[in-house]
């Protein structure tokens, strides 16, 4: 395909990430029917698996926007590797929303979109970079969804096992980074990954 295919392809691909259901390849990590919450617990739930299927909008945004631009073909293998099993984390926290009676947040638009200039210009920067962003990623994702662990209500075993099994997803993920031959990134880098990934969450816990 040429670079115009391509950029048609993305933009399809951005279209269905945001606005349809994501399909799983592997089987949903929690036991169903899932437990019946109290109200309290389960408005807590809501927000916090709205918060992660964000995350997940944003990492298919980011890892497809690295991939465009990709110079070395086993770097793109392992970001599109990468992205397939992250739409399984897509599909599971849309899963875990419908469960719970809660809706996705409606800035997704806006942040697949924000995200995915964040991974062409890493992969513009090169593919050290590249994996050096994906690395990065990873391990504020991984803190992230520790958080998140931590502040489920004690009756929420089944979003604890989604989120459990994403959490090794994104350690894996972030050593593969490493393997590939990731660069350090530089300091300003990281706080301002932090700053997109804080506006984030403090939005889509209520919208």
């Amino acid at each position: 395909m040429n670079l115009i295919d391509r950029i048609l392809c993305e933009v399809d691909t951005g279209l269905r990430t945001v606005f349809t259901a994501a399909h799983a390849e592997r089987p949903f990590p929690a036991d169903e029917p899932a437990a019946k919450l109290a109200e309290t617990d389960q408005q807590s739930s809501i927000r916090l698996m709205r918060v992660n299927h964000t995350g997940e909008v944003c990492a298919q945004a980011l890892y497809q926007g690295q991939a465009l631009v990709a110079r070395d073909a086993d770097t793109r293998a392992l970001l599109q590797r990468a992205a397939g099993e992250e739409r399984d984390h897509l599909a599971w926290c849309g899963r875990r929303l419908d469960q719970l009676g809660g809706h996705t947040s409606i800035l997704n638009p806006l942040f697949y979109a924000g995200s995915f200039a964040f991974g062409v210009a890493s992969g513009l920067a090169g593919d050290k970079w590249s994996m050096g962003f994906l690395v990065e990623t990873e391990r504020q994702v991984e803190a992230h969804l520790s958080q998140h662990l931590a502040r489920l209500p004690e009756a929420d075993q089944s979003s604890r096992d989604v989120l459990e099994v994403m959490r090794e997803d994104e350690i894996r993920h972030g050593a593969a980074g490493t393997q590939h031959g990731a660069a350090e990134l530089p300091p300003p880098v990281k706080s301002l990954m932090s700053a997109f990934s804080r506006l984030m969450t403090r939005t889509t816990y209520w919208l």
